[in-house]
């Protein structure tokens, strides 16, 4: 049987698909008793040059050389963004076809609105490539990990901050002389605020806390924090204690049913598995009932690694579609998740501030943790010009209301010239 594929987009990730589909041809039909082959492809503009080895004949800058074609079986949407990527999807489904994404903000935003269009007409809708480029971890939520109620999900799933942080541990250097690096290699956009804000780190959480949890999750309930603030002396003290730092994004559900979900900096020890996860490699670590903890590893980004997932999801179609039938997994019965008011979440804090360096401070700046109800497990003076004084503190657990209180109070006290950086503490 002939399956036939169109493609929209054929930037980074659409290229990447096409030539694996290209290359790996016959491999594929081996492995789905059926022909797969691209038919027409959509660009935005037809004169770019592309450095790719395909029939020019395919390309097309009329989303409807896809949409209306009854010959095209699986449409690929590989241009980003939400608009005008879901109406092309919506638009497909309707009109019987299959679709696998990439587009993590589309999921993120539309996904459970996207996934109930297609159980109503009984196409296929896939998104492996969406979270972590090749490392597979949409399939083995949903499916291999079906039985485990999941405790906690915590990852590195953004590569560009992932370098960046990596660069500033191993060399000393600042965020913004290493963001301007990350640009040059191509590693960050021009504005990266998608990924240095923690936005792409924030959409991916809500697309695996969705699935680990059974409902879907709601980005306004995710609490996110970029990496902006973090300072190469905060890396140092980090490692000075046994901790490097890293962008999570981490779900983790409580006994009473609970579930915090938030995308920020944070301390990890440095035995902790995500700990070595370095340069533009992700990593997912979970922790279910009854599997225990598994981490998923590899290349999160990039025209290959994520053109793999894209390919895997067509091949999973295509096989079911010459079986003639639709694969696609039936929604779960809709619950609402119970978010934990991210006020009430408990966790440990680093905080670096810059005091006035006289007797007395530090009682006083304890005394003020004291009554918010802080509890100080270390404290660390690093460095003073005999004016002001840089020191760094540890915290016991505590919640981010009491800490909140806190630093309010620090900024109302002359004492305190600048509360510098604050870096909660996971992994342990």
């Amino acid at each position: 049987m002939q399956i036939n594929v169109g493609i929209l987009g054929l930037g980074t990730v659409g290229g990447g698909t096409l030539q694996l589909l290209q290359r790996n041809a016959k491999l594929i039909q081996r492995r789905t008793g059926c022909e797969i082959g691209v038919t027409a492809i959509v660009v935005k503009n037809l004169e770019k040059a592309r450095p790719l080895a395909f029939d020019a004949a395919l390309l097309s800058n009329d989303p409807d050389a896809i949409l209306n074609d009854p010959s095209i079986h699986i449409v690929a949407e590989l241009i980003g963004g939400v608009a005008p990527a879901r109406d092309y999807v919506l638009r497909a489904i309707a009109a019987g076809k299959s679709v696998v994404t990439a587009n993590k903000e589309l999921i993120a935003k539309h996904g459970a609105e996207i996934m109930a269009a297609a159980d109503q007409a009984g196409v296929d809708f896939r998104f492996e490539g969406s979270v972590g480029g090749g490392i597979p971890l949409i399939k083995p939520l949903r499916e291999s990990l079906a039985g485990n109620h999941v405790r906690q999900l915590m990852g590195i799933v953004n590569g560009t901050t992932n370098f960046i942080l990596t660069k500033m541990t191993r060399e000393g250097r600042d965020f913004e002389e290493v963001l301007a690096q990350a640009q040059a290699l191509g590693y960050a956009e021009a504005d990266p605020s998608a990924d240095v804000d923690g936005y792409d780190t924030m959409y991916k959480l809500a697309i695996l806390a969705g699935i680990a949890f059974g409902a879907p999750v709601s980005i306004q309930d995710i609490y996110r924090e970029g990496i902006r603030h973090v300072h190469a002396r905060d890396i140092e003290y980090a490692r000075e204690l046994g901790y490097v730092i890293k962008l999570v994004a981490l779900a983790r559900q409580d006994p009473d049913g609970e579930i915090e979900l938030r995308v920020h900096p944070a301390l990890l020890p440095t035995e902790h598995p995500l700990a070595n996860v370095n340069d533009v490699f992700n990593a997912v670590f979970i922790q279910g009932d009854a599997v225990g903890d598994v981490m998923f590893y590899g290349r999160g980004a990039g025209s290959d690694p994520t053109g793999s997932a894209v390919v895997g999801d067509i091949i999973e179609v295509a096989r079911n579609l010459c079986r003639g039938k639709s694969g696609q997994l039936a929604s779960e019965a809709a619950h609402p998740l119970r978010i934990k008011d991210f006020a009430d979440v408990e966790t440990r804090f680093c905080v670096r501030m810059q005091v006035a360096d006289r007797p007395g401070m530090m009682a006083q700046i304890a005394t003020v943790f004291g009554e918010k109800g802080v509890s100080i497990e270390s404290i660390v003076q690093k460095k003073s010009d005999g004016e002001t004084a840089e020191i760094f503190w540890m915290s016991h657990r505590t919640t981010q209301r009491a800490m909140a209180r806190s630093l309010n109070e620090f900024n109302r006290l002359d004492a305190v010239r600048d509360v510098a950086s604050v870096i909660r503490v996971e992994g342990e």
